[in-house]
């Protein structure tokens, strides 16, 4: 049963609530109970082909030869589609907000980087005849070196995944190779420590098993448009995506949505539709492109795998005087979302506690796995079950109750973060004292009357001094920054000089559209939709 605690924190509560606590019915929950909800593929085209696409059987390896001889006459074919036919046959998730590099094709040309990885696809009249056409296409591979640890691939003379990135790890602002955090010295509060702990963390990469899996159908409209029924959980960021890779602008495109049967962050990458639209394109018939359970499994990106390794430094009352995390994110053999979740993951650092001396190294690295993308909390979710586990470690290290050491070095309002940010509205020790309280779990009565108000600020707000990594920090590169983190005005000194005459002002040139479509709205770009 859901109970309200509105003794905690009443004079910052607004009460004045209308659904929480309530047995509002869901709006979709009639369709979901009835069987009438309407999803991407229930709807049925006339003339609708099927798409389905060749994968490697490689994890790594040079493609020396394509042989579509026989899927061609194979019965019911209608089109193979090559890398050579996509418009822009390189993206990155992210490159609609200016961050990272195109890394990732949407078919492979040269070579493949992944087991499972898209080499071509076959347009034909149903399933059946699409998946015998790909059984008879013939690929020729060179295997190549093969990496599926993340600290393995950062050695030097690791084999390399992905050649936008030869070290194997993403490269943030075209300058730095992983994210760092520094507040305070670790080194010398763990040197004075009283207790150190040092525990490694794996993660295994999870498949979101969807209900239904990812998929698209695209259908030729009226005037050179298409419309695409799609089960994308990003349906303007799935229009955008499309529109760069075909290279068309974005109004081209009308995408409808609806029910998503299950996505969890694994319908975010856009990997059905591209191929859906082009398919139409080339065929000029509406086209169905829908992941198996297999491929849904095996190919579906997942949610990264993660190792973190935590070394802390805690004296015998209890108090955590130094945290060092050092993180790898498996990205896969390519970008998609993991270099943000790498950033959110160093935002989250230290935890919900107030530690006056953090160290942190966060890095995106490049296997030759599946590729990663979002999951539930990704870049925080196994960080958080790490730091948690590390915390009972800690407690028993110095024989306290986890809920109280927790307590005890909880952040409390007016204490300075590790990201030089001051905390406020904290609630962490509350949230632990009615856990306590509802599992019966005994706490002394110091902690009871603990509160995130009280005790903090004051020496807990001090940002300590912090010495600077050894070696110089370079400038990132000005193309790299987006409009609205604009670069200071350089100023230089040049000896006088006579005045060029005036000339004439030429007319304004009128703004050019990007290259893969219309000018989107944006925040970040500051544009309109035209």
């Amino acid at each position: 049963m859901l109970e309200l605690r509105k003794d905690i924190f009443a004079d910052e509560r607004d009460d004045n609530l209308k659904e929480i606590g309530k047995g509002t019915q869901r709006q979709d929950m009639l369709g979901h109970v009835t069987g009438t909800s309407s999803y991407f593929g229930d709807h049925k085209l006339q003339g609708m082909l099927h798409l389905k696409v060749v994968r490697s059987t490689h994890a790594h390896a040079r493609l020396r030869r394509i042989d579509t001889t026989e899927a061609e006459r194979s019965a019911g074919v209608r089109r193979i589609i090559r890398g050579a036919d996509v418009p822009r046959n390189l993206n990155t998730l992210l490159s609609l907000i200016n961050f990272g590099k195109d890394d990732e094709p949407s078919l492979a040309v040269d070579k493949v980087r992944y087991k499972g990885e898209p080499i071509l696809a076959v347009v034909a009249d149903s399933e059946r005849e699409a998946f015998e056409a790909i059984a008879k296409v013939r690929v020729d591979y060179e295997p190549l070196p093969t990496v599926f640890d993340v600290e393995d691939a950062l050695k030097p003379g690791a084999p390399v995944v992905n050649e936008t990135y030869p070290k194997n790890a993403f490269i943030y602002h075209d300058v730095y190779d992983h994210q760092r955090l520094r507040f305070g010295d670790a080194d010398a509060a763990l040197a004075t420590a009283d207790h150190v702990l040092e525990q490694r963390y794996q993660m295994s990469p999870i498949e979101h098993a969807p209900t239904e899996t990812n998929g698209a159908i695209a259908a030729p409209d009226t005037n050179g448009r298409y419309v695409v029924y799609t089960s994308t959980q990003a349906l303007f960021f799935s229009v955008d995506t499309c529109a760069k890779i075909l290279d068309v602008p974005s109004n081209t495109f009308h995408f409808i949505g609806g029910t998503v049967g299950g996505g969890f962050g694994g319908k975010v990458d856009t990997l059905t539709e591209p191929l859906a639209i082009l398919g139409a394109m080339l065929t000029g018939r509406p086209v169905r492109y829908m992941f198996g359970r297999e491929e849904e499994m095996q190919y579906g990106p997942p949610r990264g795998a993660e190792r973190i390794y935590i070394k802390d430094g805690v004296m015998r009352d209890g108090r955590i005087v130094a945290r060092k995390i050092r993180a790898y994110f498996d990205s896969g053999a390519y970008t998609r979302l993991s270099s943000y979740a790498a950033v959110k993951c160093a935002a989250h650092l230290p935890g919900p506690y107030t530690i006056p001396n953090v160290h942190g190294d966060v890095y995106c690295v490049f296997t030759n796995r599946t590729p990663a993308t979002a999951m539930r909390g990704f870049g925080v979710t196994a960080m958080d079950f790490a730091i948690e586990c590390q915390m009972d470690k800690l407690a028993n290290l110095v024989g306290m109750d986890p809920m109280e050491f927790r307590i005890l070095n909880a952040y409390r309002d007016g204490d300075m973060k590790a990201h030089r940010r001051e905390a406020k509205n904290t609630a962490l020790i509350e949230c632990v004292q009615v856990a306590a309280e509802k599992a019966k779990w005994p706490i002394r009565d110091e902690f009871k009357r603990a509160s995130s108000r009280k005790d903090g600020g004051g020496s807990r707000a001090a940002i300590p001094p912090t010495p600077t990594d050894s070696r110089a920090t370079p400038t990132a590169p000005a193309q790299q920054r987006t409009s609205y983190d604009r670069l200071p005005p350089i100023v230089t000194r040049e000896p006088p000089r006579e005045p060029p005459p005036p000339t004439p002002l030429p007319p304004s040139p009128r703004p050019t559209a990007p290259s893969h479509g219309a000018t989107r709205f944006s925040s970040v770009f500051g544009t309109r939709r035209r």
